[in-house]
């Protein structure tokens, strides 16, 4: 169940609070930010998650309660607290979530009322708590599949949030993920951690890591299956059901990067390994001068090749092919001839795609990210005010 309201955290208005509640236990895994400022929230969910899992995630947007100091730990286990309290269940089964302005201390008096109001209107429908949690967003974004799991049909979910201070090194901005399958703890834990680093990890929106980024898949173990382990013969299919939906999700995160009016996608083909790959697709992808290149629809490949240079990968120049959609604009150590008139067309659409061929070996990867704008100085410009 889930829902969100508005209570009173954003200045601007709109639902600020959200609640994620499942009726029964829940086995958790979770990823968090791996920049050396955390936010106190995470440290709350941290500890619930190891202590044995949360079935209970409550959220506020507007207010990171990040670099608050002892108040701001205060405060974030008072939200668990509270939350707990209303919900009937123990302190340690809530997960807690901040995000929106660093260094700003919680309006508690407002959670503590919105809690008691979002727990009366808990239910099925998720859309009121995929919008409690956006801030900059200009969407919800939330996506499910079904996968058959020993003769049983498992669904997955997952909402998430991320918008700008995009470039996790964990998991997403915000990610919460659901299912009810009946999974080992191990299992899930590796599951998401895999899903995260091919999906989550390899979105770049401006370069800057958040100090609130988390993401959580809770499974209560509803659809009934036998126990999902890593050796069960469904466990593949299992984990490209989660890999889909974080994926579905990071890229609606790219495709909603602050300003931005176009998903990018770098695809790195013929790599020696995918680790490799990744490091290359996502140096493209980050890159301020390509992005700002496909925001202007002027195909630059030099700056796509000297983004690949400075990746920390090794590779031979002369041995790559970039394309701009369908359009080959180098290949071979040097420019390929080409109607520039049409590789800069390709850059036009609501999604682009540049692909890197690399003619050493089998692996591949993707990245996304988006083009930069000037609105997305504006909405920086004056993100506290």
């Amino acid at each position: 169940m889930a829902a969100g309201v508005a209570c009173g955290v954003r200045n601007s208005g709109g639902r600020d609070l959200g609640l994620l509640f499942s009726d029964r236990p829940c086995v958790t895994a979770a990823v968090f930010t791996r920049n050396v400022v955390k936010g106190a929230p995470l440290i709350v969910t941290k500890e619930a998650v190891e202590a044995g899992g949360a079935r209970a995630v409550v959220v506020n947007s507007g207010n990171a309660n990040a670099a608050t100091g002892k108040q701001g730990l205060s405060d974030a286990r008072a939200m668990q607290a509270l939350a707990a309290e209303a919900l009937k269940i123990e302190t340690g089964e809530v997960a807690v979530a901040s995000t929106g302005v660093i260094g700003v201390y919680l309006p508690m008096d407002c959670i503590s009322e919105g809690l008691e109001e979002t727990v009366g209107v808990l239910g099925p429908d998720g859309a009121s708590f995929a919008e409690a949690i956006l801030t900059t967003d200009t969407r919800a974004k939330e996506i499910a599949v079904r996968v058959d799991v020993g003769g049983r049909a498992v669904t997955i979910g997952g909402t998430a949030k991320g918008s700008g201070m995009i470039h996790p090194h964990m998991g997403t901005m915000l990610a919460f993920l659901t299912t009810d399958a009946n999974v080992e703890r191990e299992c899930l834990q590796k599951t998401l951690s895999s899903a995260t680093e091919r999906t989550f990890n390899r979105v770049t929106v401006d370069g800057d890591t958040s100090p609130s980024d988390m993401a959580i898949l809770m499974a209560n173990g509803a659809a009934g299956n036998d126990l999902m382990t890593l050796d069960h013969p469904d466990y593949p299919a299992f984990a490209e059901a989660v890999e889909t939906v974080a994926r579905g999700l990071a890229k609606e995160i790219a495709r909603d990067g602050e300003g931005a009016t176009r998903l990018v996608e770098v695809v790195v083909e013929g790599a020696k390994d995918e680790p490799s790959a990744a490091m290359l697709a996502k140096s493209v992808i980050g890159s301020s001068l390509v992005k700002a290149a496909v925001f202007g629809e002027d195909a630059n490949w030099g700056r796509v090749l000297v983004a690949m240079g400075y990746a920390g990968v090794p590779f031979d120049p002369d041995e790559v092919e970039l394309f701009f959609g369908p359009v080959k604009v180098f290949s071979g150590g040097e420019p390929v001839p080409h109607e520039e008139a049409e590789a800069n067309a390709a850059l036009a659409s609501g999604e682009v795609v540049i692909t890197v061929r690399m003619g050493e070996g089998d692996a591949s990867a993707s990245a996304w990210g988006c083009d930069l704008t000037c609105e997305y100085v504006e909405i920086n410009g004056s993100y506290r005010t």
